[in-house]
């Protein structure tokens, strides 16, 4: 909690404490002096300020949120804070500082970020319910019900237990505890801040742990959140208490840097202005240095730093075309590096991060990276959703958005983001699994945009396959889905997507499709993960059926099919067209004789009315449905697996599994595709060999409507040009 922070103002270097990092940060458009915070909060304990004027200790306060919010009432502030400082005095920090310091600062760091009022109005208050007699009904009473759920929500958040055992479950009751409010999440951001940059005289056991909480909870979220200000000051703070050795070396590398007597980055500038003022584009050009960690990386990745890497240049303007325009000056003017190029204005990252990122070449070879954007985007940038106000308020002007994925997009602040998290942790089978899952996500520092036929986005992790955009897409309706195609080609569920790819996905009939265990072995968001996880944990039958039932197919293939070659697509590409555990094979057409028994036809016969069939029974009470001369049946006799009475029901539906030859020419696969989606066949899964001597064997699995329309189906895959044959598959024998 709050009370275990200590100084308000950094004390020097002592064994085991943590100074301030000396972290480079953007110049400020109007420079402000540092705040004496214990001399404020000195002044608000012991001075006779008048109850009926705002007091001077929040002067710095009110200045910093005038910068932002010039019309703002000030009365709810003036009034929060003679409540906190009356219901604080006495009380006192560890340093031996008055506690009110405390919540000025927290308050102070969110009205330089851009808060609005009543976000500040709730940091003032955010520990008057849990340190003293202040009830939630008078903060209620005095200052509304939404002032009163933000404290509620900070208080919560402070009686989380944040220990390394209950890790996960600490995470939980933290999404619960903020409920669909980001406001919440960003008092706790500045909170942990303030109580970060004073750690100093905490045993060295406490500031590890609190810095590895922060570490693995806080500052994920402020990332999410695109609060970039406050992540990467607690980065630093974070990397000075968990690795003092790197640290030590890095702020000596800084510090070296800031004493050279030449600074491209200064020089680069200077010519940007230059060539601005000649193109006759206002700009302003900073130079933003890197912080500790992002030098830390860059020396890494890098080795031997240059001047250019310690920091970059920045361009701001006044409208988006404006970024454009700079960037083809500086592209015709200067040498571009073209594979540093990047575009987040028209593709924003998840946080709403926009800004186009390219870089120049100097003559001796170091490269400067260039950041332009506008005023406003810096402002997101730096605040995230802190700049962006009150959630439940409308945005103005913005439509509603199509899809939750657009929807995320357009403001995280709005509570569909939080909502989905809520929903995730509700919907784990555990909050271990819940944890494990949302720290893979969290862990995830790039972002990748794939977009649906109709033109619509969907954002990603990068890494994600097809089954995350499915899942992204349709929520738990994705359990039908049966594959893909990317970029116009039939692709495995499992493919691994890029940015920009296009992704169609291609959805069963079936309403009560099941979702494949395999599929979470390919699943890398929260979303996708939870949905399969819920599924199978809700339905341990199927679970288990599915897993005896692959041992069993897979048996049952090795000893009755001969070995095929590797498969691919006609034009060279790896891994099967479509997988076969994209879907489970639908027999709700086939009666048998073990009431209430899952039914499934076998994947090696794939029996069609009106085949003459059998059934076996198999661990997990499903039964398995094969034709009576497939070469697996007598397998299992011999084995003395019993057989089990099925028939065909009323219905005429079918799934059945066809061959085609043909010889290899261009678009073959997504001509013969489209002849057989015209025939009303839902391909379920396919196989496409490498091509031998200019020909290619093509087997599809498909689901009919009407076994009657099987023929027909066959006619027109045989009158896809370049297709000399086509025949159902046939059981083999044993040595066939």
């Amino acid at each position: 909690m709050s009370a275990e922070a200590t100084n308000s103002v950094t004390p020097g270097p002592m064994p085991g404490a943590v100074s301030s990092p000396v972290t480079p940060t953007a110049p400020r458009r109007k420079a402000r002096p540092r705040i004496d915070l214990r001399r404020l909060g000195r002044a608000a304990l012991l001075g006779s300020a008048a109850r009926d004027r705002l007091p001077d200790a929040i002067s710095h306060v009110v200045e910093a949120h005038r910068a932002h919010h010039p019309d703002a009432d000030l009365e709810p502030l003036r009034h929060a804070y003679v409540l906190a400082e009356s219901s604080h005095r006495g009380q006192m920090r560890k340093s031996g500082e008055p506690y009110i310091t405390h919540p000025l600062a927290v308050t102070l760091i969110l009205a330089e970020l851009g808060a609005e009022t009543t976000t500040l109005t709730a940091s003032l208050l955010h520990d008057t319910v849990e340190d003293t007699d202040v009830t939630l009904d008078q903060v209620r009473d005095q200052f509304g019900e939404e002032v009163r759920y933000l404290v509620d929500g900070v208080t919560k958040l402070e009686k989380v237990d944040y220990g390394a055992a209950a890790e996960s479950e600490t995470f939980r009751k933290m999404l619960v505890a903020t409920g669909n409010d980001v406001r919440v999440m960003s008092i706790k951001l500045a909170d942990r801040l303030h109580n970060m940059r004073t750690l100093g005289v905490m045993r060295p056991e406490k500031q590890e742990r609190i810095a590895k909480v922060t570490r693995d909870v806080l500052i994920p979220l402020a990332e999410r959140l695109g609060v970039q200000a406050l992540k990467t000051e607690l980065e630093d703070l974070v990397f000075a208490i968990l690795h003092p050795d790197e640290y030590a070396h890095t702020r000596e590398l800084i510090v070296r840097n800031a004493a050279r007597d030449d600074d491209p980055l200064a020089e680069v500038a200077d010519e940007v202005r230059a060539v601005l003022r000649e193109a006759g584009l206002p700009a302003e050009v900073l130079i933003r240095p890197r912080h500790f960690v992002s030098v830390h990386r860059v020396s890494r990745k890098r080795g031997r730093l240059r001047g250019s890497d310690f920091g970059r240049v920045l361009v701001l303007v006044n409208e988006d075309a404006d970024c454009y325009g700079v960037l083809g000056e500086l592209h015709t003017c200067m040498t571009p590096v073209v594979s540093e190029f990047k575009d987040f204005i028209a593709v924003p990252k998840f946080n709403l991060y926009q800004s186009l990122h390219t870089a120049v070449a100097r003559e001796n070879g170091q490269v400067v990276e260039v950041l332009i954007r506008t005023h406003q985007m810096h402002k997101v940038a730096e605040a995230g959703v802190v700049a962006l106000g009150n959630p439940y308020a409308p945005a103005p002007d913005a439509p509603a958005p199509d899809d939750p994925a657009d929807g995320e997009r357009v403001d995280p602040t709005r509570p569909g983001w939080l909502s989905r998290l809520l929903d995730w942790q509700e919907a784990a089978p555990d909050p271990d699994h819940f944890w494990s899952t949302l720290r893979e996500d969290l862990a995830q520092d790039r972002e990748i945009t794939v977009f649906r036929p109709d033109g619509g986005t969907i954002g990603l992790p990068d890494g994600a396959t097809c089954v995350d955009a499915a899942y992204a897409q349709y929520g738990e309706d994705a359990h039908a889905c049966i594959g893909a195609r990317v970029n116009g080609r039939l692709a495995t569920l499992s493919t691994v997507l890029k940015d920009g790819d296009t992704v169609q996905l291609l959805m069963g009939q079936d309403p009560a499709s099941e979702p494949s265990r395999e599929w979470l072995e390919h699943a890398h968001t929260p979303a996708a993960r939870i949905a399969i996880q819920r599924w199978l944990t809700a339905h341990p039958a199927q679970a288990e059926a599915q897993r005896t039932e692959a041992r069993e197919d897979q048996q049952a293939e090795e000893r009755a099919v001969a070995p095929r070659p590797a498969t691919g697509d006609a034009s060279g590409t790896d891994g099967p067209a479509l997988e076969q555990t994209s879907a489970r094979p639908a027999a709700g057409h086939v009666l048998a004789d073990l009431p209430d028994a899952t039914v499934r036809l076998a994947g090696c016969c794939t029996p069609v009315p009106p085949d003459e069939i059998t059934g076996f029974s198999v661990r997990g009470g499903a039964v398995t449905v094969h034709r009576v001369e497939c070469a697996a049946v007598a397998r299992m006799k011999d084995a003395g697996r019993p057989e089990v009475g099925v028939r065909w029901g009323d219905t005429t539906e079918c799934r059945v599994t066809l061959v085609a030859e043909s010889f290899v020419r261009p678009h073959l696969l997504a001509d013969l595709t489209e002849a057989m989606a015209l025939e009303g066949a839902e391909i379920v899964s396919a196989t496409v060999e490498p091509p031998t001597q200019q020909q290619v064997r093509h087997t599809y699995t498909v689901q009919l409507p009407d076994a009657a329309h099987l023929p027909a189906l066959m006619r027109a895959m045989r009158n896809v040009a370049g297709v000399y044959d086509v025949s159902r598959a046939q059981p083999q024998t044993q040595g066939g």
